[in-house]
């Protein structure tokens, strides 16, 4: 095990906001071990963006981490050849050209029939009403599970995403987290004869992937694919009005929602942490770590690390967020950031605030989670 120092969280509390924490251990014990969570923890960014990188020693390939276990061992927990030959095959359906010119129209269509379909009401949840299923029918396109229903894909992503963050080991979790997986090898196998074009599934039978490696890439994508922009779309509208002064910058042009978007996942990361392994004996500010040691990149930590966001608890869209790494940044950079860009700040964004006039809160927002993070429930009201 390393020689980190030993710093203590209350889970608990620790879910409910894990950034008091973070900010103590950048300034006390910027790489500590957490024995809540059986592993050591990086939290300043210049650590994670460098170590992130090192992936002879700081490994992602983790054969019986949660994720391989619960998912299959999908390219994220590869490295090297292995990794980029995955990577290469599921390019063509998230390349920046496909988002723009094939799944564009697809995301304002959807987007544009749930909003007509919420108009009239003048109130919803806009997390699960708004945010949910537009994030849902945007990855149901991408990945080609035609057949599947918003609801059993956000359902699908949300218990993967609790499977791989049970690092307690809850019977009921590793179970939900089972029967998701099993529902979506049952969509994978209904659309393998005639999968849509352009889709993360016909692109990777195109290429030839071994079918446990498409079964777990695909669930990789619908993990981090659709809790990330529903938990992004929600929580960045619930910043701008929460802070009307610069959702009247945004909307007189001043600033784009891109500034919005990406000064929001700096602020509250939707995927607040990365888990490495490591390979052999190494040595990084000090610290010693071991064969084997588990490690977190604290991707949330970093989007608040003093030494590039001074008053970093506050959210500012007119921020420099150039050196945030919401996405990662070395070779697991998110293969899906092009699409998700697209999909919130060209889409969901804007129609949101062109289509419901007045867009208003109503009630309280509450956020959960750490290793993945948003709202979950937001009260809205419009003028109809």
């Amino acid at each position: 095990m390393s020689n980190a120092p030993i710093y203590d969280i209350d889970p608990a509390a620790f879910t409910a906001d894990p950034y008091p924490d973070f900010a103590r251990m950048r300034v006390e014990a910027p790489i500590a071990y957490v024995p809540q969570l059986g592993a050591t923890l990086l939290t300043r960014r210049d650590t994670i963006h460098a170590q992130e990188k090192r992936v002879d020693v700081f490994s992602s390939y983790q054969p019986g981490g949660l994720m391989s276990v619960l998912m299959g061992e999908n390219m994220m927990r590869k490295d090297g050849e292995a990794h980029m030959a995955e990577r290469k095959a599921l390019f063509p359906a998230l390349s920046p050209r496909t988002v723009r010119q094939h799944w564009k129209p697809m995301f304002e269509a959807a987007a544009l029939e749930i909003i007509y379909g919420l108009k009239p009401r003048g109130v919803c949840d806009f997390v699960t009403e708004y945010a949910m299923p537009v994030s849902a029918r945007a990855l149901i396109a991408i990945t080609g599970l035609a057949e599947m229903t918003p609801a059993e894909m956000d359902g699908c992503s949300q218990a993967m995403i609790d499977g791989c963050a049970n690092y307690s080991g809850v019977a009921e979790i590793e179970a939900r987290c089972n029967a998701a997986t099993a529902l979506i090898d049952d969509h994978i196998d209904r659309m393998c004869d005639t999968p849509p074009p352009h889709s993360a599934l016909a692109v990777q039978l195109a290429a030839g992937l071994p079918m446990d490696s498409i079964r777990a890439n695909i669930k990789l994508v619908i993990s981090g694919g659709q809790n990330e922009p529903r938990d992004a779309i929600a929580g960045t509208v619930w910043a701008l009005l929460q802070h009307r002064d610069q959702l009247a910058s945004i909307l007189s042009g001043a600033y784009g929602w891109g500034n919005a978007f990406g000064e929001y996942v700096r602020w509250i990361s939707p995927i607040g942490m990365s888990p490495r392994r490591i390979t052999k004996q190494d040595e990084v500010d000090g610290i010693t770590f071991d064969p084997e040691d588990r490690v977190f990149l604290m991707f949330a930590s970093a989007g608040r690390d003093e030494a590039y966001f001074p008053n970093g608890d506050e959210f500012d869209i007119t921020r420099d967020t150039q050196h945030a790494i919401p996405f990662g940044a070395g070779p697991h950079f998110c293969a899906g950031a092009a699409a998700s860009r697209c999909m919130i700040t060209e889409v969901a964004l804007p129609l949101a605030f062109d289509h419901l006039p007045n867009l208003r809160l109503t009630g309280d927002v509450p956020f959960t989670g750490w290793a993945f993070r948003g709202p979950t429930a937001m009260p809205v009201m419009w003028d109809t």
